[in-house]
C-alpha cells in the first residue's frame, strides 16, 4: 500500500510469551493524538469509505482479519480518486497513518473484528457532519471488494 501519498505503514515489534502478547500501538512525538475509538463489526460487514480534512488516523486490527481500502479524496493531490487495499489483521499487526482528506473503509473477512483508530486533529472532534462518505460501490472507483452483497448502516448505503 504505497499508491497513495501521505500513507504510512507500521508493524510494531510484538513481545511473545506464555502468557500471551504484549505489543505497542504508538510510540512517538510526530503527531498529537488526541481521540481513540474502537469499533466491532462481524462478518461481511463494510465500514466506510468515510473522511474529513483536518484530521490524520492511525488505525490497527486489534482482532479479526479486514480488508483495508484507502481512496483519495484531496482535490490537489495527483493520486486524486484512486484507491488502494491491504489485508490488516491480528496476526501481522499492520497499522495504516492516514492523512486528512484521506478516507478510509474496510470490510470484515472474519466472524468478527476489533478495529482502533487514533485521531489526531486540532479543535473541535470531526463528527458525521464534518465528513464526508464516498459510497463503497462507487463504480468511478471500481474498488475490488471481497464481497458482493456486504452489511452496511443506512449512511453507507
Amino acid at each position: 500500500m504505497k499508491k497513495i501519498k501521505g500513507i504510512e505503514i507500521y508493524t510494531p515489534d510484538v513481545h511473545t510469551d506464555y502468557r500471551g502478547e504484549y505489543w505497542t500501538i504508538w510510540k512517538g512525538d510526530a503527531h498529537d493524538f488526541n481521540h481513540d475509538k474502537v469499533s466491532t463489526s462481524r462478518k461481511n460487514v463494510i465500514r466506510g469509505i468515510h473522511g474529513d480534512l483536518k484530521s490524520t488516523k492511525l488505525v490497527t486490527c486489534l482482532y479479526g482479519e479486514l480488508y483495508f481500502v484507502v481512496v483519495d479524496n484531496r482535490e490537489d493531490s495527483s493520486t486524486y480518486m484512486q484507491w488502494d487495499s491491504i489485508i490488516l489483521d491480528d496476526r501481522t499487526r499492520k497499522q495504516v497513518l492516514i492523512p486528512p482528506g484521506v478516507g478510509n473503509g474496510f470490510c470484515v473477512l472474519s466472524n468478527k473484528s476489533v478495529f482502533h483508530y487514533k485521531w489526531s486533529y486540532e479543535g473541535k472532534y470531526p463528527d458525521v457532519d464534518d465528513q464526508f462518505t464516498i459510497p463503497w460501490n462507487d463504480s468511478k472507483l471500481n474498488i475490488n471488494w471481497p464481497i458482493d452483497e456486504p452489511i452496511l448502516s443506512k449512511r453507507d448505503k
